[in-house]
């Protein structure tokens, strides 16, 4: 890839894969528009070790506490909200995890296409409007019990499918489970941490395969994504019960539509 490829795809990427707008069917612009081949296994390791960077470091001390209560509710039998919640979130993570594993094969060879990603930007544009609409928006991350953090796992596994975005569909669910918007994108930011951690792993040990890494490229990447992934994580938690979901629905609905002409206009 040259510079220009890495860089504004590196910045697109970070912007997106915490926005409920799907950072695949972004991804796919740049190819249909400038005609650029697919930005190659280098690159995907380079953007999830970024995602994975900002998330991580923006939520440094819940993800510390996380990690302590987690563990610590296990040797002395003593549970704090952090530690249950470490629990629901390794509980919200197996789904995607085993929907991964088992139809990875099929998903990158049946529904990588544009067409999909279209119907499901639009599709799960939609949902994210209702549940935002229709949502009671009452209970907070504490009153999160394992039957709902299950539930808003099997939504992440959908997100697997291109054009779904992993953000969207778990803030969705949790939405339409009654939760407040801002409980809602947190706990689908701490969730996104085991789930973007695993993917990165499976695919360094790919990268490794090949005769030649280009490891600048994938310096580059990450820093790139990893700051515009930061930056984004923290404007979307300040604005995010103000202005709502329906900007990013309406987006959606857009892109879809701008994806539908570029296919079959």
């Amino acid at each position: 890839m040259e510079f220009f490829q890495i860089v504004l795809l590196a910045l697109i990427q970070g912007l997106t894969e915490f926005l409920p707008i799907s950072s695949s069917a972004h991804l796919i612009l740049p190819k249909e528009v400038l005609g650029w081949p697919d930005q190659g296994l280098a690159f995907d390791v380079a953007v999830h070790f970024g995602s994975l960077a900002a998330v991580v470091i923006y939520f440094r001390g819940e993800v510390w506490a996380l990690l302590r209560d987690g563990l610590g509710g296990l040797v002395n039998n003593r549970w704090t909200d952090d530690g249950r919640l470490a629990w629901l979130i390794v509980l919200a993570t197996i789904p995607a995890g085993l929907v991964g594993l088992a139809f990875k094969g099929f998903i990158e060879t049946h529904l990588r296409s544009a067409a999909v990603i279209a119907a499901t930007t639009i599709g799960f544009g939609v949902l994210l409007w209702w549940a935002d609409v229709f949502g009671k928006r009452r209970q907070t991350l504490a009153q999160l019990n394992w039957k709902k953090a299950l539930a808003i796992g099997l939504a992440q596994a959908l997100a697997l499918i291109p054009g779904t975005s992993r953000s969207g569909i778990t803030m969705t669910a949790g939405l339409m489970l009654g939760m407040k918007r801002e409980d809602a994108a947190r706990f689908s930011f701490l969730m996104s941490i085991p789930i973007i951690a695993l993917s990165a792993l499976l695919l360094t040990f790919d990268l490794l395969s090949l005769e030649t890494v280009p490891w600048g490229d994938i310096l580059l990447g990450t820093l790139l994504s990893g700051i515009s992934a930061y930056l984004c994580i923290h404007f979307f938690l300040q604005f995010i019960s103000r202005i709502g979901m329906a900007p990013f629905a309406i987006y959606r609905l857009l892109l879809g539509a701008a994806l539908i002409w570029m296919i079959w206009g």
